[in-house]
């Protein structure tokens, strides 16, 4: 069945080998880059929750400890802004260097998301390219065919031609919404490394100052 199918397929000339390469590489990338994000995902309210129990009881090393078990960009940008606050610093070198994090972690998430992009483009156009260039090979036949000889030429030809374009069109529709997937991933995930990063910011700022949650819910008296 599957020797039958790709013997189909080569009919379709020379591009389909570049249509196999695209196909090959966009479900490489596809499986590589889900196991990336699902690597990357996590339950980062319970972290937040379990750096708050920690930091509240000034155990910085059960903290750190809780983001290298927790793995993930948010978990390493959590431990970084938690080493600066044990090293002393301040509040805005405590953001930047989570934002340093940050900065290196999300291109490590779009990663390869480019080939992807690339190969939605591509493919139709290289489909495009090998019925072109099928019904170029048709219509050479049928000037040197004559009567029933030439229509079978051209219809036999246009068939086997427009199965470059079914490829390519095939190509790009699987590939497209799950690169469009992984986009939405990466926004997901840029938004919550902004909200963790407030979050603990302001857990730090609470545990250096106590006093700060109480004025925080004080209510102004009349």
């Amino acid at each position: 069945m599957f020797l039958h199918g790709l013997k189909f397929l080569l009919k379709g000339g020379w591009v389909m080998w570049p249509l196999f390469l695209c196909a090959l590489t966009s479900v490489t990338v596809m499986i590589e880059r889900g196991f990336v994000f699902m690597r990357a995902s996590a339950n980062h309210q319970r972290l937040l929750a379990q750096l708050r129990k920690y930091l509240r009881q000034q155990d910085a090393t059960g903290a750190l400890q809780e983001c290298r078990e927790a793995h993930g960009p948010i978990a390493a940008m959590l431990e970084q802004g938690i080493i600066a606050h044990e090293q002393g610093l301040g509040q805005i070198a405590i953001e930047r260097a989570m934002e340093e994090v940050a900065l290196r972690e999300i291109p490590q998430l779009e990663k390869r998301l480019g080939m992807l992009d690339t190969i939605i483009t591509l493919s139709p156009l290289l489909g495009l390219l090998g019925t072109i260039s099928g019904m170029i090979s048709s219509f050479q036949i049928v000037a040197i065919a004559s009567g029933s000889e030439a229509g079978m030429a051209i219809t036999g030809g246009v068939a086997e031609a427009l199965i470059c374009t079914a490829t390519g069109l095939t190509v790009a529709i699987i590939t497209l919404p799950v690169y469009n997937y992984y986009n939405g991933r990466v926004r997901v995930f840029t938004s919550d490394m902004e909200i963790c990063a407030t979050d603990l910011l302001t857990v730090l700022d609470v545990e250096a100052n106590p006093l700060a949650l109480e004025m925080s819910h004080a209510t102004p008296q009349a």
